[in-house]
């Protein structure tokens, strides 16, 4: 490695080797020496697409449509500061949100009249754009173990005018206890490692990152997920995601899920027009379920962090299996 990256943990440089190719690990690279574009999208529960392009062009502000998603822009002049100063910004005509971000809940593809829930929701960036997409209607369970998060995320539902949200502060590993089979989609969202979002230039996106870590967290994800999935109706959709490149957080959760679950569920295909996604790898240290390559992982670039989604179908009901082993889920509900 460059003596440019010389600062970043060296083990982490080492998985980042290991787990791309020449020409993928130098677009990576790239992306952790350059801080990402901003970006944001139209809330349009205030304002349409077409007329929040107008203010912001009357205002001098460059923006760049983004292909794969109408309501979202990336913003070529200025800073994410001069965007928070503008009355369209403190109205909630905007959220800005890395473009990443956004594609978990247009994988999610919620409509109105829905049951979704959002397992682990604060501070609301995923929620609100949900909501957005369900045109105000329907219900949303949005539910975070943090309460200062929560706090933010109210105060987000408030700003943007979002009314069909009930937030909940309880283990996302025990909800499906509370709402067995229940909604037609969820969304898991996991705390993770946030490798993705590392920045050279910012030495808090990385000094705490440890290989421990990954291999706990991948723990509490694996059972956020069982959880979801207990949580969501025969048929429905389960969304995973983060925004990690660890394998472990990733592939290695699906792995393990459709091993627990058996054919209680499937892994299907990520298609968004115009959206370029790497498959999920099918090994790392170990081999995979075939199903595992059709995830997507989204490598980490000038306008994108790094991020990794799956879409889950639920083909049978997965609750007998939990309620024969309750301890199985309540032995991992600490600190989240």
């Amino acid at each position: 490695m460059q003596n440019t990256y010389q600062n970043l943990p060296e083990k982490f440089l080492e998985r980042l080797k290991k787990l791309y190719g020449e020409k993928e690990l130098k677009m990576v690279l790239q992306a952790i020496a350059t801080k990402p574009l901003p970006s944001f999208r139209t809330n349009t529960l205030k304002i349409t697409t077409v007329e929040l392009t107008k203010m912001l062009r009357d205002q001098a502000f460059i923006i760049e449509a983004i292909p794969w998603y109408h309501d979202a822009f990336l913003l070529k002049n200025r800073s994410i500061r001069e965007l928070t100063e503008t009355a369209m910004y403190k109205q909630g005509f905007l959220y800005i949100q890395n473009l990443s971000s956004i594609i978990p809940s247009l994988v999610l593809a919620p409509k109105p009249q829905d049951k979704i829930l959002d397992l682990c929701a604060a501070p609301g960036s995923k929620t609100t754009h949900i909501a957005s997409l369900m045109a105000n209607s329907g219900e949303i369970v949005a539910n975070d173990l943090s309460r200062q998060r929560l706090y933010k995320l109210s105060a987000n539902l408030i700003m943007y005018g979002i009314t069909t949200i009930k937030t909940l502060n309880i283990p996302g590993q025990t909800l499906w206890k509370k709402f067995p089979e229940y909604f037609d989609k969820t969304l898991v969202d996991v705390p993770c490692s946030m490798e993705g979002r590392i920045v050279l230039s910012d030495p808090e996106s990385y000094q705490d990152w440890k290989l421990g870590k990954i291999k706990e967290l991948a723990t509490k994800q694996k059972y956020l997920l069982r959880s979801a999935i207990s949580a969501t109706k025969v048929g429905g959709t389960i969304v995973y995601s983060t925004c990690t490149l660890a394998p472990e957080e990733n592939e290695g959760v699906i792995d393990w899920i459709l091993k627990k679950e058996g054919n209680a569920v499937a892994v299907e295909k990520i298609e968004i027009d115009k959206l370029d996604c790497a498959p999920g790898i099918t090994s790392w240290n170990k081999p995979y379920n075939p199903q595992v390559a059709k995830t997507s992982r989204i490598l980490p670039s000038t306008t994108m962090e790094g991020f990794f989604v799956a879409k889950l179908r639920k083909k049978k009901s997965t609750l007998s299996s939990l309620l024969h082993f309750p301890h199985a889920i309540e032995h991992h509900t600490n600190n989240y």
